[in-house]
């Protein structure tokens, strides 16, 4: 079963298709960010070493971030491979992350890129809204009453989902990939999306590359 990286900005639609992978070959999604919280709340001792930083405002080491990562990929449920999700961040995650791998016999299989002009990201973003009730996701088109259809509570803009705000997430992001993008070329196994399409025919085009019939 495969280990899939899945690459692209903030906006891009990562969620929608790892949720697609993921369920096709029965495998994990595997994200930084989920696995920090789950380690803060379980108190363990790598999630205590993060509270530090978290509680002081502070990004978590690159190195501790690894260690979080590496547990995780430990555990059963990965035997039969998984989805990567907002890690690695860095080359030197990248290598950290590939030296993992080698030790265990094997390596990613597959690294999906997904791409689209920062104009289409920021307007996707910003016209994202999400209900104060039920937390559920729609697009303002969806919903020009701004009130939601299911459980009848208004629907609010983040502080992350704001224009101006969005435009930064997505540079910085940006930055970070950008190297990510050229490591994993040079390796042969980039492939490359152009995620301005809309999300049946990018997805796909991603079935395609995995061979999911």
């Amino acid at each position: 079963m495969p280990k899939i990286l899945l690459l692209g900005a903030p906006g891009v639609g990562k969620s929608t298709h790892s949720a697609k992978i993921t369920k096709d070959f029965g495998i994990p999604a595997i994200a930084t960010g989920d696995i920090l919280r789950d380690n803060l709340k379980r108190e363990t001792e790598l999630g205590k070493e993060a509270k530090v930083f978290v509680e002081a405002g502070e990004l978590v080491p690159d190195e501790l971030v690894i260690a979080l990562m590496k547990d995780r990929l430990s555990e059963g449920d990965t035997k039969n491979g998984y989805l990567l999700d907002g890690f690695p961040r860095t080359i030197h995650q990248a290598e950290e992350l590939d030296a993992y791998l080698a030790e265990e016999g094997g390596g990613l299989d597959y690294v999906l890129y997904l791409n689209a002009p920062k104009e289409v990201l920021v307007d996707r973003i910003s016209g994202r809204r999400i209900c104060s009730g039920c937390k559920t996701a729609f697009r303002v088109s969806e919903v020009p009453d701004g009130v939601c259809p299911g459980c009848g509570e208004e629907l609010i803009i983040r502080k992350d989902d704001q224009a101006a705000t969005a435009q930064k997430r997505i540079e910085v992001y940006n930055e970070q990939t950008a190297p990510l993008v050229d490591y994993y070329k040079n390796k042969g196994i980039l492939t490359e999306f152009d995620a301005a399409h809309d999300i049946d025919t990018v997805q796909a085009d991603i079935d395609k590359a995995l061979g999911v019939q």
